[in-house]
């Protein structure tokens, strides 16, 4: 079962980068578009910590950079391979034409979410690196091997929170006519990831460590490859991130249970 559902990712993934080199001008361009956002992203970095001994709530200019890299690298997986997918899952279900995705030998679930992907988003992984290895001269040290072990992990927990929180914000296409403004607005909060979480003080570092866990994807990979995460936050962030996952699985049956196809 599970090489069946390999080779079926690996079928998708062909067709989307075939589909994007059809046109190779465009794939470029899309590629240094998504370099340039990259480069955008480290702006305000530069204008808040104009002197480089500056620190805001401990975090020096390198450390920061840390966490910007890990939203770059995250805004890749986002907008590369999670969002382009389960963005016409919302047109599908308009449309009533969900039912022939239903209709397959293969889960719904995995199919709408493997159904289109952006190959020169991943420049934003060639940008991460870049930023990483520049923080990391401006720190003068190096990460230790558990450090980065840690953060990969920590890469992995991400991943499956952003795509369960994309996955449970599509879900209210299933209960309402309209979700485009709830995409915008978690894309426009995901923009907040950029800064490290002591930053965000009372209700916000609630909202942003439990509810919507920012801090978990970008703050806690930059503190791991820092040294400076306890193991306690490191299972925490395995369980949690388990967690959203599972209950996204549910509340996607149930809407899948309550979706009025075409024919009805």
């Amino acid at each position: 079962m599970l090489r069946r559902y390999i080779r079926l990712l690996g079928v998708q993934l062909r067709a989307s980068s075939l589909l994007a080199m059809q046109y190779r001008g465009d794939f470029l361009v899309e590629g240094l578009i998504s370099l340039f956002g990259s480069a955008t992203a480290l702006a305000p970095l530069f204008i808040v910590f104009q002197r480089e001994e500056m620190r805001i709530e401990g975090w020096g200019f390198g450390e920061a950079l840390l966490v910007i890299g890990w939203f770059t690298l995250l805004q890749g997986v986002l907008e590369g391979a999670i969002s382009p997918s389960l963005t016409g899952v919302v047109e599908h279900i308009r449309k009533g034409t969900l039912d022939f995705v239903l209709l397959k030998p293969a889960d719904a679930q995995f199919l709408v979410s493997t159904t289109r992907f952006l190959p020169w988003r991943a420049t934003n992984l060639l940008a991460a690196l870049v930023i990483f290895v520049y923080a990391f001269h401006l720190l003068g040290r190096s990460p230790s091997p558990v450090g980065v072990l840690a953060s990969l992990v920590l890469l992995a927990t991400s991943v499956l929170l952003l795509y369960s929180l994309w996955i449970l914000t599509v879900c209210a296409a299933f209960y309402v006519v309209k979700v485009d403004n709830l995409t915008y607005f978690f894309t426009s909060i995901f923009d907040a990831a950029r800064w490290p979480a002591p930053v965000f003080r009372g209700t916000l570092s609630f909202v942003f460590t439990f509810v919507i866990p920012l801090a978990v994807m970008t703050t806690f990979p930059a503190q791991a490859m820092l040294g400076r995460l306890p193991w306690s936050s490191l299972v925490w962030a395995v369980v949690g991130s388990v967690l959203f996952a599972f209950i996204s699985r549910r509340v996607w049956l149930h809407a899948i249970g309550h979706y009025t196809s075409a024919s009805s």
